[in-house]
């Protein structure tokens, strides 16, 4: 079993700046791809960022220039610092993983969320 902790939310103004943790614990041979979804309220969760083992980034269009997300393969950590903060980028956000156990089985998680709230 694998655990996902996040931390780093919180209440910021518009323009400001927020960096977001998760770090990954348990039954772990290799981290594969990490990302960041987010989930506003009413919407369904969507994609923000994807991170390789090997350091390839890819983001949704709204947060290019914005956001940078980033990963310690030694400490088992997921970044995602987040600049220019809009309103709109209020919603709880979610680490994920896809992990392949010491069974070479390979898995995903979630962690639990973490509330990005961004007033205008």
């Amino acid at each position: 079993q694998v655990q996902l902790v996040e931390s780093g939310g919180g209440l910021v103004q518009a323009g400001g700046s927020l960096r977001l943790s998760c770090a990954a614990s348990g039954s772990i041979f290799r981290i594969n791809t990490m990302a960041w979804y987010r989930q506003a309220p009413g919407n369904q969760r969507g994609l923000v960022a994807t991170i390789t083992s090997s350091g390839t980034t890819n983001y949704i269009g709204s947060v290019k220039d914005r956001f940078t997300i980033s990963r310690d393969n030694a400490k088992n950590t997921v970044y995602l610092q987040m600049s220019s903060l809009k309103p709109e980028d209020t919603a709880v956000y979610y680490c994920n993983a896809d992990v392949t156990g010491w069974d070479i089985s390979s898995y995903n998680y979630w962690g639990q969320g973490t509330q990005v709230t961004v007033s205008s």
